[in-house]
């Protein structure tokens, strides 16, 4: 699940929590149950299924799991206030950017659906989306889809000791923007561990050599969320679901990482993945 508070890179960032080794093995464990639900979701996304449906199998996988699902009851996003998140998984089909709620829309044949899960086990958190195709889609849905999920690996690439969250910011929005399309600036890949939400939170474009220094023990949701259109967006009267202004296509692909003294570990692949780090 995205953030919509935004620290700037370059200005000190407090309240960030190095997690020792026992921490990250929680935090591992979070992640595995979330890689686990968005693997099955590889299966189950067909024409005809629900979104409501994709929700009720993931939350009772994670309760089953020893998990509990980390967005259902999660604050509001509005600064008046608003309704609590009412669901497990986020559910955002084609012009929904992120935050969609699950309900009776049934998939159909050429959408495409993102899905977003967080799990808290035992007070640790993960957090991690995919975006999938429905039957077939267009070409150029199916290169939106690559090209996202291409960023995401180009940030994490970057995700090293040393480096500056600058390097994971620029190589989102390279590889973004250099193939047409546009980042979304108005939500934030985040820190993540006891909190869902933990500091920094940074917009997915910035400046390479700039910001934050990257530490061992660090941890972060790094989430490309990307429009085939223009970058901008609303939010509906729900107070959570966020759609693009122009109409257009959406992505959104997300790990959760641990940086390391080499490479960075991601904690929300599956096992078998050979892009698994450390």
């Amino acid at each position: 699940m995205s953030a919509r508070v935004v620290s700037r890179a370059g200005r000190p960032v407090a309240g960030i929590r190095l997690k020792t080794k026992e921490e990250l093995r929680l935090m591992r464990e979070a992640g595995r149950i979330v890689a686990e639900v968005l693997s099955a979701m590889r299966t189950m996304v067909q024409p005809g299924v629900s979104t409501a449906e994709l929700d009720r199998w993931a939350e009772d996988y994670i309760r089953r799991r020893g998990g509990i699902p980390a967005f259902k009851g999660y604050p509001s996003m509005r600064d008046e206030g608003g309704p609590p998140y009412p669901a497990t998984l986020c559910t955002s089909v084609n012009h929904v950017l992120v935050h969609g709620i699950p309900g009776p829309y049934r998939l159909r044949e050429g959408d495409l659906i993102s899905i977003d899960v967080g799990v808290n086990f035992r007070g640790y958190y993960a957090d991690a989306a995919i975006t999938l195709p429905v039957g077939r889609v267009s070409p150029e849905a199916r290169r939106l889809l690559e090209v996202t999920e291409a960023a995401l690996w180009a940030a994490i690439a970057q995700a090293r000791a040393g480096r500056r969250l600058g390097d994971i910011q620029w190589a989102i929005q390279h590889t973004v923007e250099s193939q047409g399309f546009q980042v979304a600036r108005e939500f934030t890949s985040h820190g993540i561990g006891r909190s869902l939400h933990e500091p920094p939170s940074f917009i997915n474009r910035g400046q390479p050599g700039r910001g934050l220094v990257l530490r061992p023990g660090m941890t972060l949701a790094i989430e490309p969320m990307v429009t085939m259109g223009d970058w901008r967006t609303r939010i509906l009267e729900d107070g959570w679901t966020v759609v693009t202004l122009d109409g257009s296509l959406t992505a959104h692909f997300e790990h959760t990482i641990a940086i390391t003294e080499g490479d960075p570990i991601i904690l929300t692949a599956v096992e078998d993945d050979p892009r698994l780090g450390g």
